[in-house]
């Protein structure tokens, strides 16, 4: 079994290493769209990054709904299983490409997750929506 404050610790680790790589092949320091997937996405501007975001997402939810028919059936979950988290992680990597163009990083969204812990979904919506009010 392992230790949820390891892991916690691993996941930070892996996540700003890689979004030191991806923010390190921007163009404007020195990444080449020739030589580099994420200079090249970075290159062509948010639509091309934004666009595989959608491609992703949707690629997960399929992976998702295909899991779910196997565990219902029992055939292929372990198939089911990995094809969803490469899906995962193909979204979750696109999002930091997203993260590093627009000058944020995933300790930013690690920092807000932190600050939502303990409140309820429900509590959290309607919280944002009273500011949104607020603020309009």
């Amino acid at each position: 079994m392992s230790d949820s404050t390891s892991d916690a610790g691993d996941l930070n680790a892996v996540l700003s290493r890689l979004s030191t790589i991806i923010e390190s092949r921007r163009p404007d320091r020195g990444g080449d769209p020739d030589a580099s997937y994420v200079a090249r996405l970075l290159h062509r501007g948010p639509d091309a990054f934004l666009k595989k975001i959608g491609e992703e997402s949707t690629e997960a939810v399929m992976a998702a709904k295909d899991l779910d028919l196997a565990l219902h059936t029992g055939a292929g979950i372990d198939v089911g299983r990995q094809r969803l988290v490469g899906e995962m992680a193909d979204l979750w990597f696109h999002c930091l490409v997203a993260l590093a163009h627009y000058d944020l990083r995933p300790a930013d969204v690690l920092a807000e997750l932190r600050k939502r812990e303990g409140t309820s979904g429900i509590e959290e919506k309607a919280l944002r929506k009273a500011f949104a009010r607020e603020g309009s």
